[in-house]
């Protein structure tokens, strides 16, 4: 059988205008993950990524450290979904920006409660496609994999979103489930599925074995 790594980017630019774009901190992540592989002799046939800047800069830093890589496809069902969206279509006052951990959890909590609508059908964020839409784009990614590449090491790169959609579709996961899922996952974490011809299997979920030294902990990060 081959694997499916799915990683999440590195640290993003929470709080600030633009998110989509990686802190020093997530390039770090993403160059210890690169650097941890390459001590390891992985090496990857195929490599998928969303088509968000962030992706792009998680793969690059991943790259520059373990060396070169098979050309990216880019698909648009591994970008993650709005969450400034979500929020405003339950939360129509701004929000304030989250720099305390009280504003933080605010933030989450409201954004908890937008997915599980969002999942449900009872709400349509602007701009956004349907739940089933989006998982569908999940599915399809994961279909490819399966079909494409059995027996390979494929290298995915995307976001909490579409990883834990992944992971439920894949475990059969209620939506309550997914989402706490979702916000659980880590900055640059490893989840691994076996891949073949018929199925896809879950074997670890949001790993950090790059950041497991005790002088990394500091690296460690959700946002």
């Amino acid at each position: 059988m081959g694997t499916l790594y799915l990683v999440r980017h590195g640290q993003a630019s929470f709080g600030a205008a633009n998110y989509d774009q990686l802190s020093p901190r997530g390039l770090e992540q993403a160059q210890r993950l690169g650097a941890y592989w390459r001590a390891r002799g992985l090496r990857f046939d195929a490599v998928l990524t969303g088509t968000l800047q962030r992706h792009a800069q998680t793969l690059a830093g991943i790259g520059e450290a373990l060396g070169p890589l098979p050309p990216a496809q880019a698909l648009p069902g591994l970008d993650e979904y709005d969450s400034l969206a979500l929020i405003r279509a339950i939360h129509t006052a701004p929000l304030a920006k989250p720099d305390t951990p009280e504003l933080f959890r605010q933030h989450f909590r409201i954004l908890c409660d937008a997915l599980a609508q969002w999942m449900g059908g009872t709400i349509s964020p602007q701009g956004m496609p349907s739940w089933e839409d989006f998982s569908s784009g999940v599915h399809a990614a994961l279909d490819l994999v399966r079909r494409a590449h059995a027996g390979q090491n494929v290298l995915l790169v995307s976001s909490g979103g579409p990883i834990s959609t992944a992971v439920g579709q894949v475990l059969g996961t209620s939506p309550e489930v997914t989402i706490a899922l979702n916000m659980r996952i880590r900055n640059s974490a490893v989840t691994e599925f076996s891949i073949s011809p018929k199925r896809l299997m879950l074997q670890t979920f949001n790993t950090l074995p790059h950041l497991d030294a005790p002088e990394h902990a500091a690296l460690v990060t959700h946002a």
